[in-house]
């Protein structure tokens, strides 16, 4: 089985791909983030989600984005929207993804792992630019410029390291449907941007409506704890 890190948030996006990369053969390195969301629940949503998947190693990596604020992810004097916006959303924190996939990838080298993925979606989702099938490709393109790896099979004109984003095109029922049918239980991820204490979901921001309607146009039952 080869290695691959898979970033692991605890939300339903990646728990998703982290049941695609295991069934297609792939020993999975989960790799999540105490970021200074104001969604602590999530790691252990994310612990949960990596023990049933049984991935082979789950570390949390502290990293202090709330440092820089800028989020309402991340600052709690920017309140959460509960309606609908338009453009970028104060939920979007700012290089979010471009960090955490450059950490990604650096434990890629030391497990000398070739493949990453992260489980972004540009259908149905909150309008990040980080989560777009371009920066994807740039990242991609990156790695394989930036790593030990990616300059020695430059020589042979290969790209030995690969970013794979298995839910970039698909809708939410879609993603719902792809991880039922590879047995991820739903009930343990959480997506809510303000969970309470015990992780009960707010079911009123962006995240819990986007969601929320992808199980029900998957036609089943949402399993998600409401407040």
């Amino acid at each position: 089985m080869k290695p691959a890190v898979v970033l692991l948030s605890g939300g339903l996006d990646s728990a998703t791909t982290l049941a695609i990369a295991r069934s297609e053969g792939y020993a999975c390195y989960a790799l999540s983030f105490a970021y200074g969301q104001r969604h602590q629940a999530e790691l252990a949503a994310a612990d949960a989600v990596g023990a049933a998947l049984q991935v082979v190693e789950h570390r949390v990596m502290p990293i202090d984005l709330s440092a820089f604020g800028g989020s309402a992810l991340t600052d709690t004097a920017i309140p959460v929207p509960e309606l609908p916006t338009q453009g970028i959303p104060v939920t979007y924190v700012p290089a979010r993804n471009t960090v955490f996939l450059a950490l990604a990838l650096a434990w890629a080298e030391v497990i000398d792992a070739r493949d990453i993925f992260i489980g972004v979606n540009a259908v149905d989702y909150s309008g990040y630019p980080d989560c777009r099938p371009a920066f994807i490709a740039a990242f991609e393109a990156l790695a394989n410029l930036a790593t030990k790896v990616g300059v020695e099979a430059a020589e042979d004109a290969a790209a030995p390291i690969r970013v794979h984003a298995p839910l970039i095109d698909l809708g939410k029922a879609d993603i719902v449907r792809r991880g039922l049918a590879l047995g991820v239980d739903y009930a343990v991820t959480i997506s809510c941007y303000q969970p309470d204490n015990s992780g009960a979901a707010c079911g009123r921001c962006d995240s819990c409506r986007l969601r929320r309607q992808g199980f029900e146009d998957a036609g089943v039952a949402d399993p998600t704890r409401y407040i």
